[in-house]
C-alpha cells in the first residue's frame, strides 16, 4: 500500500497522481516523466569449435546426474557437436546411451541419466569418471 501525505499544499503533482485544492485525480505520465532504460551493448556467446571423431573414444569426463525426471539413456556432455549414438564406460561395465551436446570446453563435466547410471551400477549422488565413446 502507497501513502502520500502532503500537509498544507494547495497544488501536487506527482506524474501520475494530481491533487489540487482537495480534488485527487489520476493521469497519465507526460513524456519528461517516462525513463527509457539505457541500451546494453550484449556481446556474442563464443563457439566452442568441436572436431567431430567419427568413431571411438572421444575421452573421459566426469559425470553426475541429469536431470532424474528426464527418461532414457543418455550424456549430456561437451564432448560432441551434435546428437549422436555412443557408450559410456564405468568401472567395467558398459552402456549405450545417446550423447547429447552442452555448451562447455571440452574438459567440462558431463551429465548422466538415472536410467543409464543405473545399468552401469554407478553411485547416484558420486561424481564418476567415464570414458565416452562415439558409435
Amino acid at each position: 500500500m502507497f501513502l502520500l501525505s502532503v500537509a498544507g499544499c494547495d497544488k501536487v503533482n506527482i506524474g501520475w497522481l494530481q491533487r489540487d485544492s482537495g480534488q485527487t485525480s489520476v493521469s497519465d505520465p507526460s513524456p519528461s516523466d517516462v525513463v527509457s532504460p539505457e541500451p546494453v551493448d550484449i556481446e556474442p556467446v563464443a563457439v566452442v569449435d568441436r572436431p567431430e571423431a567419427n568413431r571411438g573414444v572421444l575421452g573421459t569426463t566426469v559425470a553426475s546426474l541429469g536431470a532424474a525426471t528426464e527418461p532414457g539413456m543418455w550424456l549430456k556432455t561437451p564432448l560432441v557437436a551434435k546428437t549422436r549414438p555412443g557408450t559410456v564406460r564405468w568401472s567395467g561395465k558398459t552402456a549405450s546411451v545417446t550423447l547429447i551436446p552442452i555448451e562447455g570446453e571440452s574438459g567440462a563435466g558431463s551429465r548422466i541419466s538415472l536410467q543409464a547410471m543405473q545399468a552401469l551400477g554407478m553411485p547416484l549422488t558420486d561424481l564418476s569418471e567415464v570414458q565416452v565413446s562415439a558409435e
